[in-house]
C-alpha cells in the first residue's frame, strides 16, 4: 500500500526500484516481490532497461484500497475470526464475533469505497 500511495502522488512518473527502496526505506528484495505482485494484479507495469522503472498500468481513480490489499495480502486475513478460530460464525461465535462483524464490515466498506485518488496527498507526511 505504501508503495502505491507514494507513487500516486505523481502517477505519470516512472519510478525505479532503487529510488523507491531509498524513499520508502524497504529492502530491495521485499520491494521487488511486491512490485511483481502488483504488476501481476494489473496495478502497475514495469519497463526494463537502463531507463526502466515502474508506473501505473491503470488510472489511480480506478484502484480501490480493497483491491490492493486483496491482491497482495488477501482480504481473508481481515475477514477471518479476530481471535484466530478456524470455525467462527453467527451460529458458532467466539467472544468477539458480534463486535468484530460490525468493525469488519465498516473496514471493508472503507477500503472498497476509497480509491488511491481519494487520498489527501497534501497532508501525508509518512509513507
Amino acid at each position: 500500500m505504501r508503495i502505491l500511495i507514494y507513487m500516486a502522488q505523481k502517477p505519470e512518473e516512472l519510478y525505479t526500484a532503487k529510488f523507491l527502496v531509498e524513499k520508502l526505506n524497504v529492502s530491495d528484495k521485499y520491494l521487488r516481490r511486491l512490485m511483481t505482485d502488483l504488476s501481476k494484479s494489473g496495478f502497475i507495469k514495469s519497463t526494463q532497461g537502463r531507463d526502466g522503472g515502474y508506473t501505473f498500468a491503470k488510472e489511480i481513480h480506478g484502484i480501490s484500497l480493497y483491491e490492493v490489499i486483496d491482491s497482495v495480502e488477501g482480504m481473508n486475513k481481515l475477514n477471518d475470526c479476530v481471535l484466530g478460530f478456524d470455525e467462527c460464525s453467527c451460529t458458532n461465535p467466539c467472544a468477539m464475533h458480534n463486535e468484530w462483524v460490525v468493525v469488519r464490515e465498516k473496514l471493508n466498506q472503507l477500503f472498497t469505497e476509497t480509491r488511491l485518488s481519494d487520498l489527501d496527498f497534501e497532508r501525508i507526511s509518512r509513507y
